[in-house]
């Protein structure tokens, strides 16, 4: 069995809390991840979303990224 990396992003409001909902897709490399978030960033900023964090492997791989507002 081969086992894939997983990429995800966590999500923050902007009491700097991890929040519940939406849910990150889990990726399977690093470029697709940032792909999609280049894609989807305004849709998450307007659910709430202020900030984002990249991890793998359930440990955070990028800086934490504010979103504009939109």
């Amino acid at each position: 069995m081969v086992l894939r990396p997983q990429w995800e992003w966590r999500f923050d409001g902007a009491d700097t809390e991890p929040v519940s909902s939406p849910v990150s897709p889990v990726f399977t490399t690093q470029y697709d991840a940032e792909q999609w978030l280049g894609e989807h960033w305004r849709t998450l900023a307007a659910q709430g979303v202020h900030a984002v964090r990249l991890l793998h492997e359930g440990t955070q791989a990028t800086p934490t990224l504010t979103l504009p507002y939109t």
